[in-house]
């Protein structure tokens, strides 16, 4: 007869699953991208998303060079906020890319909204071409919003009256 052994709760039990399946990182990252703002603070997660956790390397993408600079100089505390969240070991080194946050809600102004509505497609075109690159969304609509308002028209001409004549 084989005498009581002890009993593993099951969360010890899908711990050591995931282990072994490799699957242990996913599910930390997932968990990072759940409880981002409550991990982190609202400021620094509006201008960070985690996109990913490979080799105990989380990747983080940053707004702007700015933020990449700010948080090259608080690396070290976020790193331990992130392995009190994720256990020892799990997480150990942290890589800073600049690039666009997934999820941001796109503030977009079309052609045939307000703002546009004195300017061709093709200037609209144009416009949106030029501000393309601009990183962060809300300084990009922003100088599309200004550029669009200011008057599209060509030098003013002399004015060729009876006077002046050729």
């Amino acid at each position: 007869m084989i005498g009581p052994g002890t009993l593993d709760s099951f969360g010890s039990i899908l711990s050591g699953l995931a282990k072994r399946l490799g699957l242990e990182s996913r599910l930390v990252e997932l968990r990072l991208q759940q409880r981002w703002g409550e991990i982190v603070g609202e400021p620094m997660a509006s201008h960070t998303w985690p996109v990913q956790v490979r080799f105990k390397k989380l990747y983080l993408i940053v707004r702007n060079s700015v933020w990449l600079n700010q948080l090259t100089f608080l690396k070290p505390a976020l790193l331990l906020k992130l392995q009190a969240e994720s256990g020892t070991g799990v997480v150990t080194d942290i890589a800073f890319r600049v690039g666009e946050i997934p999820g941001e809600p796109e503030v977009s102004v079309s052609p045939d909204s307000d703002l546009g509505s004195t300017q061709s497609e093709q200037s609209w075109t144009e416009l949106v071409s030029h501000t393309a690159m601009i990183q962060d969304p809300s300084i990009r609509e922003r100088l599309r919003e200004v550029i669009s308002r200011y008057p599209s028209q060509s030098p003013p001409q002399p004015a060729k009256g009876p006077s002046q004549a050729p």
